[in-house]
């Protein structure tokens, strides 16, 4: 059973705290917790506005957001750990090598597709990777819901 998820990007700042917030909309009502952090987080930084402010476009209020870097002990509360990268993925093996089983891509029942990091990019970047990540957010939550 997975009761503790974990979302896993670079900074924290763009992808993990979207689709944090859309797998938390997505999983409510259930007692499925969702967190997320950064492998190189900007730690306290706030949510990216353009990533704000892409969520908003889409209609969500999501809550304050403060980016945390990844830890040992945070990977291994988690029950399932997903990442928006392949290379995010080795860099946690090789960090937490005992984690290898629980993690995946966030883009897994999408033919294993990575989410690009829309970082310091236009609005179109992020509107893009708000779109892999709702699709991949989607998948989890259905599957995830069944084995409840």
């Amino acid at each position: 059973m997975f009761d503790r998820i974990l979302i896993v990007c670079t900074g924290n700042i763009c992808r993990s705290p979207i689709a944090e917030h859309l797998l938390r909309e997505a999983l409510q009502g259930s007692d499925i917790a969702v967190s997320s952090a950064g492998l190189g987080a900007l730690v306290d930084h706030p949510i990216d506005c353009t990533a704000l402010a892409t969520l908003q476009h889409h209609g969500h209020r999501p809550p304050s957001h403060r980016a945390r870097q990844l830890t040992a002990e945070l990977a291994h509360e988690a029950d399932l750990i997903l990442t928006m990268e392949q290379g995010q993925i080795q860099s946690m093996i090789q960090r937490v090598p005992e984690t290898r089983g629980k993690i995946f891509l966030l883009g897994k029942w999408q033919s294993e597709q990575e989410i690009p990091d829309p970082y310091r990019q236009g609005p179109e970047a992020f509107e893009h990777s708000y779109g892999l990540i709702e699709r991949a957010v989607a998948s989890w939550a259905e599957r995830l819901l069944a084995r409840r």
